[in-house]
């Protein structure tokens, strides 16, 4: 009766989560996937569907060329962008997790722009010029970097270093959860590795990086969709802009958004076998 009893608390409380998924996630979804498959029109009757199965598809992939370029675009400055956000927040978890005076503030710092930078925010401070490094000439770092890179691929790198300080921001939450994975290793483990003359190096590869290497995954992801839901992620402005374009509309606007999501499913699933945990097999 009592495990009974429990199980029914266990799903009053993820009741509300259930609706607002069925409600807010969900069905958005089937409707979304419901448009992409109609050519949409309004009339004085309201909205009319024609149906036309993968053509919205079709026309997406073969005559929006912009969009694929985007797409494309989207995926090379993601795969650079997230190692650096990762990164990052892993040096200064480390830092924050040594014996320093005002500890609680620099988190406070770091995280601060999570909460304060919206997304209407950010656009100023993008269109503003305030996400660049001070004192930096973009045109001699492109310059540089087209001697040694491809120029496709320059200009991601240089775009990079003109909104650094935008993709620093974006490693707020990163930096708390490598922290309280951090502090959750025994120090008795570093400890014991110095005893038998293990380096700091070696302490780092062999105790701190495997223990959060779930962590790691799970920055990963959160990082990727972080990204891809971004104010400044023109992939979402195409979108809705052919939404209500008199021409397109909500059926082409959504095979768009569809086949983004494809985009995104695909690249969550690549990090996720890259860096799931791998078990051991065992023979004999």
């Amino acid at each position: 009766m009592k495990l009974k009893r429990e199980t029914l608390y266990g799903y009053f409380f993820i009741l509300p989560w259930l609706v607002g998924f069925l409600g807010l996630v969900l069905y958005p979804m089937i409707q979304s996937f419901y448009y992409s498959l109609n050519s949409m029109r309004i009339t004085p009757t309201g909205l009319r569907f024609i149906y036309v199965g993968f053509n919205n598809y079709l026309d997406v992939w073969l005559q929006d060329m912009f969009f694929i370029t985007e797409l494309g675009g989207f995926a090379v400055d993601t795969l650079i962008r997230i190692p650096v956000i990762v990164v990052f927040a892993l040096v200064i978890a480390m830092l924050l997790n040594q014996d320093v005076k005002f500890k609680g503030l620099f988190r406070t710092i770091f995280f601060l722009p999570v909460i304060v930078a919206s997304g209407p925010v950010i656009n100023q401070l993008v269109d503003q010029g305030a996400t660049a490094i001070p004192m930096l000439n973009l045109d001699v770092v492109m310059n540089i970097l087209t001697m040694f890179l491809p120029n496709y691929l320059a200009e991601v790198v240089g775009g990079l270093f003109n909104q650094i300080i935008t993709i620093l921001w974006y490693s707020g939450v990163q930096i708390l959860l490598f922290l309280a994975a951090l502090q959750k290793i025994d120090p008795n483990l570093y400890e014991a590795a110095k005893i038998d003359g293990g380096s700091s190096w070696e302490c780092f590869w062999k105790i701190t990086l495997p223990t959060i290497k779930p962590i790691i995954l799970i920055n990963l992801v959160y990082t990727l969709i972080s990204l891809a839901n971004s104010g400044q992620n023109p992939i979402i402005d195409l979108i809705y802009a052919n939404m209500f374009n008199a021409t397109r509309g909500y059926g082409f606007a959504s095979a768009m958004a569809w086949m983004y999501a494809i985009l995104i499913t695909f690249m969550l699933a690549v990090i996720v076998l890259v860096f799931r945990e791998r078990k051991s097999k065992r023979f004999g």
